[in-house]
């Protein structure tokens, strides 16, 4: 009989077993269901009218591994000469938190949470709203940093990140200061560990990837984060790595795809003909134009006749695609030039091209062109002279260049009415820049660009850690009144300027 119990036991168990078995294999076809939703719903989100229609997941979607520059500088050098002999001590590392942007190395201090954290504010639509916390104690941190500023004293600063090695902001503003002093490996690095702190805080619902995710620049505390990604991309395109750089300016982008408080615009075609990806340049100039008008921006009207351009030379292409890609090549540069006079000679001039007599005497591309610009004109067109010059000196670009320029003057000298129109056009708009477009300037240090800014924005000074604040920002805490400023916040040289003249400002 208690064979029998047994076997009946064992029947039993079995029996449960196979209902586990199907329980589990409808509990996994429901999970793949609900992933599958969820990845239709962040699709449909991305297909909003705001986010520039449905193909924009192809042309903005960010990849994790795309993050890692050592997946770029693996691609051009090989695994072997990338990694070298790191990877036997990488696998080691298990006790840190996997991270996407950065990686946390050996040489840094041992990380405790420095009091940030990271909150969701809405949900509508599939898009998420986000915003950073700071908590008491990094809030008196916070205070002890501006006072640090304001001592004008670079080793105030210092002393306050060995006390608080991942403030921030400290973060921020020392790797500028090490930035100047050339001291470039430095400066990455403290950038890598200000990014490397915010994704230790980030929400779990927060995605770099999805698109979904959005942060107000409007309120202090997400600032720092986008200025630590847009170091850190610049950083990265230095160092050759543009696709790298690319992807992380397609995540500053998303962040805030309708202010785009840090114009990325501005920006993204450089890095994408840098990269090679000229079909999604075209793509995203095709999805966003209707919405954006990209086309009065002198950075895409060029940028996206270069791309036709490289296009039509790709030795793959059969003789009547590339015929197509060279016509529309033409006639988007010949339009940009029509609407954008001021940028060839700038453009000869950085490229060391002597221009020909016909053409420089020409009032069209003349001394004229230059100093008629509206303001706003002239500093787009110095932006984008500025960054991507190099991009036009292949003598292949600058003969297609030449004859382009001479069909112009053709076409100006026989009263093409496209040339009245576009001057009309370049007369009523462009008269000033949004706050935006002037916080670009100011962090591309591009000197071409710099120098026409207006007075208004020259004449203020501008903090490292948080350049050209929004005038509407959303404070969530304000820094008590001190009564008097001690002697000791401030060097005994900037006390005996400040006596001088009271007006002083180190800066």
């Amino acid at each position: 009989s208690g064979d029998r119990l047994k076997k009946k036991k064992k029947k039993k168990k079995t029996k449960m077993t196979s209902e586990d078995g199907q329980v589990n294999g409808t509990a996994t076809e429901n999970i793949d269901l609900l992933l599958e939703n969820l990845e239709q719903s962040n699709s449909m989100s991305l297909q909003s009218e705001d986010c520039g229609g449905s193909i924009r997941r192809s042309v903005l979607h960010v990849e994790h591994r795309n993050l890692n520059p050592e997946t770029e500088l693996k691609r051009y050098f090989g695994a072997r000469a990338v990694l070298g002999d790191q990877r036997p001590r990488q696998r080691n590392r298990h006790f840190h938190r996997s991270t996407w942007m950065t990686s946390p190395k050996d040489s840094w201090p041992r990380f405790s949470r420095p009091g940030i954290s990271m909150t969701l504010l809405d949900s509508k639509n599939g898009i998420h709203c986000f915003t950073f916390e700071h908590n008491r104690d990094y809030q008196q941190v916070q205070f002890k940093f501006l006072e640090a500023v304001e001592s004008m004293d670079p080793n105030n600063i210092v002393a306050l990140l060995q006390l608080n090695p991942y403030h921030i902001d400290s973060l921020l503003q020392l790797s500028d200061v090490c930035r100047i002093q050339e001291d470039q490996e430095m400066a990455r690095d403290l950038i890598e560990r200000a990014l490397y702190s915010f994704e230790c805080a980030f929400h779990p619902l927060f995605s770099l990837t999805s698109g979904t995710s959005r942060l107000d620049y409007l309120r202090p505390e997400n600032r720092a984060f986008y200025l630590a990604l847009y170091k850190h991309m610049m950083f990265l395109e230095k160092r050759g790595c543009p696709r790298t750089a690319l992807e992380y300016c397609k995540l500053i982008l998303c962040l805030d795809p309708d202010a785009d408080p840090l114009c990325m615009l501005l920006l993204i075609d450089f890095l994408m003909l840098r990269s090679r990806e000229y079909k999604s340049l075209l793509q995203l100039y095709q999805d966003w134009e209707e919405h954006r008008n990209l086309s009065q921006l002198p950075n895409f009207a060029f940028s996206c006749a270069l791309c036709h351009f490289h296009l039509s030379q790709q030795e793959d292409l059969d003789p009547e695609e590339s015929d197509k890609q060279r016509r529309h090549a033409d006639q988007m540069l010949q339009s940009a030039l029509i609407m954008f006079p001021g940028v060839l000679m700038p453009l000869l001039d950085l490229c060391t091209v002597q221009p020909d007599s016909a053409v420089s005497s020409h009032s069209f591309f003349g001394p004229k062109s230059q100093i008629g610009q509206p303001p706003a004109l002239a500093e787009l067109t110095a932006l984008y002279v500025g960054r991507t010059y190099s991009l036009w000196k292949e003598a292949v670009v600058m003969l297609w260049l030449e004859e382009s320029v001479k069909e112009v003057l053709r076409r100006v000298d026989a009263k093409d009415a496209l040339v009245e129109d576009c001057q009309n056009k370049r007369k009523q708009r462009y008269q000033s820049a949004p706050r935006n477009i002037h916080r670009h300037v100011l962090l591309s240090e591009i000197k071409e660009a710099s120098s026409t800014l207006p007075l208004e924005v020259t004449t203020q000074p501008v903090m490292g850690f948080d350049p050209l604040p929004p005038l509407d920002s959303v404070i969530s805490y304000t820094r008590p009144e001190r009564q008097q400023v001690g002697a000791s916040n401030e060097s005994t040289l900037s006390l005996f300027f400040r006596s001088l003249l009271p007006n002083f400002n180190i800066q």
